[in-house]
Order: C-alpha cells, then sequence, then structure tokens
C-alpha cells in the first residue's frame, strides 16, 4: 500500500524517534524513504538564539547547516537498514507547506512524522506544523508520538 514515504525531520529527540520507526517500517513494507529538514530563517538575527522564543539551535550553527544535519541523520538510519532513501532540505518560513509540496513533488503515498512545530512563547501564537500538515494533506500523515 505505502512506498515512497515522507520523513520531515527538526532534529528534536522526537523527531529521531519518529525517523528510526519509520525507517523500520519502511524496511517491513520494502518502502522507500524521503528525508525532508526545512531551515527556518530567524526573523531577527538578535533573537536567533532566544530562550524566550523557544529556539534549540546553537548559536554557531545556522539554520542551512542544521537541516543538513537533520537530513544526514536520516540518510544515516536509512543506510543501517538497507532501506533506499533520498534526502532534502530547503529554506522556507512556512515548514508545513514544504512538507507539503515535497509530499507531491516526490510522489509519496505517506507522510511519517513527530509533532514538528513551534516552541517556547511563539508555539503559543502559531499553529503547529503538524496541525497545518494534518489540515492539508491530500495523502495519509502519520503522526508518530
Amino acid at each position: 500500500m505505502f512506498k515512497t514515504i515522507l520523513v520531515p525531520t527538526d532534529g528534536s529527540p522526537r523527531s529521531e524517534k519518529a525517523v528510526n520507526a519509520a525507517v523500520r517500517f519502511a524496511k517491513e513494507i520494502n518502502g522507500k524513504i524521503i528525508g525532508v529538514s526545512i531551515a527556518e530563517p530567524h526573523p531577527s538575527p538578535l533573537l536567533s538564539d532566544s530562550e524566550f522564543f523557544g529556539t534549540t539551535h546553537s548559536v554557531d550553527k545556522n539554520p542551512h547547516d542544521l537541516a543538513l544535519e537533520h537530513v544526514q541523520k536520516v540518510a544515516d538510519a536509512a543506510a543501517a537498514e538497507g532501506v533506499p532513501c533520498e534526502t532534502v532540505f530547503v529554506h522556507s518560513h512556512n515548514p508545513h507547506e514544504e512538507i507539503l509540496k515535497t509530499a507531491g513533488k516526490y510522489n509519496c503515498d505517506l507522510i511519517f512524522m513527530a509533532p514538528y512545530g513551534k516552541k517556547g512563547w511563539t508555539g503559543l501564537f502559531l499553529d503547529s506544523e503538524t496541525q497545518q500538515v494534518l489540515l492539508h494533506a491530500t495523502i495519509p500523515v502519520l503522526v508518530f508520538h
């Protein structure tokens, strides 16, 4: 039923658990993984590492480098299990839109993701990315807790 599984990752521990579960699932069904990470530019360089705004990256890494690291972890997990994998990273202020675009571009038939969204104070005011994916996806979405 499922052959091409999109696995978005933000590098969080929850996301890493979902990546590992998605790889195991893909192996069971002889599927393929498409790993995606979105480099989100910060609204202000002055606030880019603020605990108040819930950012969790280190000061010495920019969003581009972090996105590359995140998708590399997907590729490594897939390679360890012998699961075919492609990785993608994009720059965007709207991760849910990029997740959905990537799913369409790669003809994915399942999105397998952890709860993925805004953290800290920004999470109080903005919809989570997972909720937006669930609202707008035209393919099944499995949210791994």
